[in-house]
C-alpha cells in the first residue's frame, strides 16, 4: 500500500498528500484535513502476533495470517541428536532491538514530467537508481527509456534508502498529474517514526560442545518481527536475509536455523543497516554464545575461540549451513589483536580491580561477513539478477571516464574506482573521472548496498579495464612493429622483452587509438563489463573491547577498542580507515545507545533525537585498528568489501566486555541497548550498585 484508505497500521503512516507552492503553505493546510479514526487493537508483540486469537495487522492480503514467512536451514534431526548427545549445552534468549539508521540526511526526492518530451526525471536519495527506475516504468508503464533516475550526494544510506517510501511515489503521481515539479523532503520526526527500520530479531539460541570446549552443535530459533510490511530489500531466496552466516568464523560440525516473519503495527522492519541482509544479527548471536559457553566452562573466551577456529588450510570452506567461505585466517587477526590490546596484562589488571571492588571488563568478538552479492544464480532484487557494471573510455589524451553501475553515498567511489583503473591501465589518477547515479549515463546496475560495491562492481571495472589493456597490447605491438607475444607490462607500460627500452604507455596507447591503429582494428579505446560474482566473499575481523563500569549510575565507559579487519586488498587505506571508524561509531549506538520500542498501545518511543541517542564525538571512544590481508581467491584483484565489518564486529564485543565485567557476580548475559539505568538495575540487584 502506499496510502492507506480503511486500516492505518502504525502510528505515523501517512494518510494523505497536500500541494502547495511552499512547504510553508503546505504545512498550514494540514490542519485542513480531517481522517476520522476508530481504534482498533494494537498487536505490538510479535509473539502474541502468531497467536490465532490475534488481530490482524494486514487483512488487505489474502494470507489472513499474522504470520509473514517460515525459512530454515540445517539438518533439524541431526542437530537435535547432537545437542541432546552433548556434554555442555548453554541456551540464551537474546533481543536485538529495533533501531534506525539516522542518516545525516533524510529522503526526499523531486519529480519532473516534462509533458512535451514525454519524460520523467527524478531526483531521489536512493542507494539503488536502476532497479527504482525499472520498479517506476513497471508500475507506471511509462516506458523504461523516458525515466530518468539521479540519485546525487545523498548524505548517508546505510540501507534505509533503498526502499520507495510512500513520499517519493507520491511526488512522482504529483507531477505526472499536474504537469507542475514537485518536491517532496521528509523532516527528521517523520524519517524517524515512519521510514523502514532494522534488527528487531528475537533470538532463541543454544549452542553445545564437548567438555574440552570444541563446539558440536548450533541451534537458533527466531521471531523477525517485521512490522506492517516486509520492507527487506533480500534476495527472494532469502527472505531471512543471510542470517544463515550465524555458524560465524567456527568450524561447527551440526546446525539448524530457523526465522519466523511477524507482522506487528509498527512500521515497516527489515531493513540491513550497514550490514549484508541480517548478518548483523547473526554475528551478534553466535559472538554471544561463544562468550556464554566460555563462562559456561570456565575458559577463557579467546582461547575458546582459538580451539574451534577454522583453520587456514581448510579453505575454501563449506560451512554445514551451505556457504562457501572463499579465504581467511582467523587465528592471525585474533593473535594480533591479542597481541596488540596486551590480553594478557590487560587480564591481569581486570583481576586487580575486581579484589578492590571495580567493574573493568574485556569483550572479544571474532566475526565473519558475507557481502558482495550477486552471484546471480542465487541473488536478486525483485526478480533482477543480481550482477554490477562499469564503463570505461579512454580519450585520445590519455584522461578517462569511468561510469560505474553502484551509487555512492559518501564511500568514496571516486577515488576508489579512479585508484582501480589507475592501476590497471597505469593513467594518472587525477585525470579519471568518475560518474555514478544517474540511469541515462551508468551502465545497468542493482546498486550500492550490503557491501557490494568493491566487491561487484569494483571487479567489473577491474575486468573492463583489462579488456581494454588486452586491446592496447595489440596497439602497442603494432607501434612497437613486434608481435604481442613478444610483449609484457611492466611498471605500467608495455615493453618490449628483453628490449625494455622500447615501450608505450597508455596516454601513447590512447592516442593511437584514435590517430595510429592498424587497418582492421576498430578505433578507439574503451570497455563494458557486467560483472557476475562467482561467489560472496567473506571479510572478516577480530574486535577486543576494554570497558570500565561506574558502579554509581551505570555508565559503560569505552576506555580501549581494538578492531583488527581482514579486507582482502586494500585500495586506498585511508577510505579503508575512515569506513572502519563509522562502522565502529554505528556499532556502539546498538550496543549503548540506539532503540526504539513501543508502548501496548503502539505509542512510540525514540521518535526524535531528544530521545533517540545518536552517539556523538563526546561519546565515541578513541579507536584504534589495523589490518591483517587474506586476498579473495575469485575477485579479479583480491578485494572483500569493508563498509560494514565495523557495524558488524562491534556490538558483541561491546556486549561481551560487560558482561566480562560483570561475570564473578553471576551476569551471564545483559540485553542491548545498555543503558545507564539498565545496568544500574542490574547492579543493585547483585547488591554492588553505590
Amino acid at each position: 500500500m502506499v496510502l492507506p484508505t480503511e486500516h492505518v497500521v502504525y502510528q505515523s503512516q501517512e494518510v494523505a498528500v497536500v500541494l502547495a507552492e511552499t512547504r510553508y503553505a503546505a504545512a498550514d493546510a494540514v490542519p485542513l484535513v480531517a481522517v476520522e479514526y476508530e481504534p482498533l487493537e494494537p498487536v505490538i508483540d510479535p509473539f502474541k502476533a502468531l497467536e490465532p486469537s490475534s488481530p490482524l495487522v494486514r487483512p488487505d492480503k489474502e494470507k489472513k495470517s499474522n504470520h509473514i514467512w517460515h525459512w530454515e536451514v540445517g539438518d533439524r534431526d541431526a542437530t537435535q541428536t547432537a545437542i541432546e548427545g552433548a556434554d555442555v549445552v548453554v541456551t540464551e534468549d537474546i533481543y536485538i532491538p529495533r533501531i534506525h539508521v539516522a542518516s545525516i540526511e533524510t529522503c526526499g526526492c523531486v519529480a519532473n514530467f516534462d509533458r512535451v518530451s514525454g519524460k520523467l526525471t527524478v531526483w531521489m536519495t536512493t542507494q539503488a537508481p536502476h532497479a527504482i527506475r525499472t520498479v517506476f516504468s513497471l508500475v507506471s508503464k511509462i516506458p523504461e527509456h523516458k525515466i530518468r533516475v539521479i540519485s546525487p550526494d545523498i548524505g548517508g544510506g546505510f540501507g534505509g534508502k533503498v526502499p520507495v517510501y510512500p513520499g517519493y511515489v507520491c511526488a512522482v503521481v504529483a507531477a505526472l498529474t499536474t504537469g507542475r515539479p514537485v518536491k517532496w523532503i521528509e523532516d527528521r520526526s517523520e524519517n524517524l517514526q515512519a521510514d523502514s527500520f532494522a534488527r528487531d530479531y528475537h533470538i532463541h539460541a543454544e549452542l553445545a560442545s564437548d567438555k574440552s570446549g570444541k563446539m558440536q552443535a548450533l541451534r537458533i530459533k527466531t521471531i523477525a518481527d517485521h512490522g506492517a510490511a516486509d520492507a527487506a530489500a533480500n534476495p527472494s531466496k532469502f527472505p531471512a536475509g543471510l542470517f544463515s552466516i550465524v555458524t560465524g568464523s567456527y568450524d561447527m560440525p551440526m546446525a539448524h536455523v530457523e526465522v519466523d516473519g511477524v507482522y506487528t503495527n509498527k512500521p515497516p522492519g527489515g531493513v540491513a543497516y550497514r550490514c549484508s541482509f541480517r548478518v548483523t544479527e547473526a554475528v551478534h548471536a553466535i559472538e554471544r554464545m561463544v562468550d556464554c559457553l566460555a563462562l559456561e566452562l570456565k575458559m577463557d573466551p579467546a582461547d575458546l575461540r582459538l580451539k574451534n577456529f577454522i583453520q587456514p588450510e581448510q579453505f575454501p570452506y563449506k560451512s554445514v549451513l551451505g556457504w562457501e567461505y572463499d579465504s581467511g585466517n582467523y587465528p592471525a587477526a585474533l593473535k594480533l589483536a591479542l597481541d596488540k590490546i596486551g590480553y594478557a596484562a590487560l587480564r591481569q589488571e581486570q583481576a586487580e580491580k575486581r579484589a578492590q571492588g571495580e567493574l573493568m571488563g574485556i569483550g572479544i568478538s571474532t566475526f565473519t561477513e558475507i557481502v558482495g552479492a550477486g552471484p546471480s544464480d542465487t541473488f536478486d532484487i525483485l526478480g533482477i539478477k543480481m550482477f554490477d557494471s562499469a564503463e570505461i573510455r579512454i580519450h585520445p589524451t590519455g584522461s578517462a571516464i569511468v561510469r560505474i553501475g553502484v551509487q555512492t553515498q559518501g564511500q568514496g567511489h571516486e577515488t576508489t574506482f579512479a585508484q582501480i583503473v589507475a592501476e590497471e591501465l597505469g593513467l594518472a589518477v587525477e585525470n579519471i573521472e568518475v560518474e555514478h547515479g544517474d540511469t541515462d549515463t551508468a551502465p545497468y546496475g542493482l546498486g550500492t548496498y550490503a557491501s557490494r560495491s568493491t566487491p561487484t562492481a569494483g571487479a567489473a571495472t577491474a575486468v573492463a579495464a583489462r579488456k581494454i589493456r588486452d586491446k592496447a597490447a595489440h596497439l602497442a605491438a603494432h607501434l612497437l612493429e613486434c608481435s604481442v607475444d613478444d610483449l609484457e607490462w611492466v611498471d605500467h607500460k608495455f615493453q618490449v622483452k628483453g628490449a625494455p627500452e622500447r615501450s608505450k604507455t597508455m596516454t601513447d596507447l590512447a592516442f593511437a587509438a584514435y590517430t595510429n591503429h592498424p587497418q582492421g582494428m576498430e578505433a578507439g579505446l574503451e570497455a563494458v563489463c557486467y560483472y557476475d560474482p562467482p561467489n560472496l566473499t567473506f571479510p572478516f575481523g577480530a574486535y577486543i573491547a576494554v570497558v570500565d563500569i561506574d558502579r554509581g549510575t551505570g555508565e559503560v565507559k569505552v576506555r580501549r577498542f581494538l578492531a583488527i579487519d581482514d579486507c582482502g586488498t586494500v585500495i586506498n587505506p585511508m577510505i579503508v580507515e575512515g569506513q572502519v571508524h563509522g562502522g565502529l561509531t554505528m556499532g556502539l549506538a546498538p550496543a549503548l545507545y540506539e532503540q526504539i520500542w513501543y508502548d501496548a498501545d503502539g505509542n512510540m518511543h525514540g521518535g526524535t533525537l531528544m530521545d533517540y541517542l545518536v552517539p556523538t564525538a563526546m561519546e565515541t571512544p578513541h579507536w584504534e585498528t589495523a589490518r591483517t590481508v587474506t586476498p579473495s581467491p575469485h575477485h579479479p584483484f583480491g578485494a572483500k568489501g569493508v563498509g560494514e565489518s565495523a557495524t558488524v564486529g562491534a556490538p558483541p564485543a561491546i556486549v561481551n566486555a560487560v558482561v566480562d565485567a560483570l561475570a564473578h557476580l553471576g551476569v551471564t548475559h545483559v540485553e542491548i541497548p545498555i543503558t545507564p539505568p539498565r545496568l544500574w538495575r542490574i547492579l543493585q540487584e547483585k547488591g554492588t550498585a553505590l
